[in-house]
């Protein structure tokens, strides 16, 4: 197999502020022939998404996918839950995590892979308000000696 191009659709910058992602895994997903049009064009968010397991199926709920302006009767509700597509020991592995105290399943981003539409689902923890500030603190603090290296290789 070659190569295969990966073009990024929409990201989730919400869920790194939010979450420490531990394990990252790659999902297909059953979509309708209007929702893939849309999502070539671009129209997706997975801001406010999030990934439950249900009877042993993966279901994605939240995630806004724009209807597709030329498809009239043949547009599907936006925000209905679709069925993410995954190996069933990757279920019960995830399953098991999930059931540990303070883990989740959240979107991470969603992309092209060649021709088909993958999303990427991270098992995560959630942060505490001092985590975040740790992490603003790290950003301002990086951005700042860029700042600094910056101006000294200018003069």
């Amino acid at each position: 197999m070659g190569k295969e191009s990966i073009k990024l659709i929409a990201n989730n910058k919400k869920a790194r502020h939010d979450y420490f992602l531990e394990e990252i895994y790659e999902a297909g997903i059953s979509l309708h022939g209007t929702e893939v049009k849309s999502l070539r064009m671009g129209k997706c968010s997975v801001k406010e998404a999030f990934v439950r397991i249900e009877k042993g199926e993966v279901i994605i709920y939240g995630m806004h996918i724009s209807p597709y302006e030329k498809g009239n009767i043949f547009n599907k509700d936006p925000l209905r839950p679709k069925k993410l597509l995954m190996h069933k020991k990757e279920i019960l592995k995830l399953q098991q995590k999930i059931a540990e105290k303070g883990y989740t399943l959240v979107p991470v981003e969603v992309y092209f892979k060649g021709s088909l539409v993958k999303v990427q689902i991270a098992l995560a923890k959630g942060k505490k308000l001092y985590d975040k500030r740790q992490d603003i603190a790290k950003k301002d603090q990086r951005r700042e000696t860029e700042r600094d290296f910056k101006v000294k290789n200018l003069y």
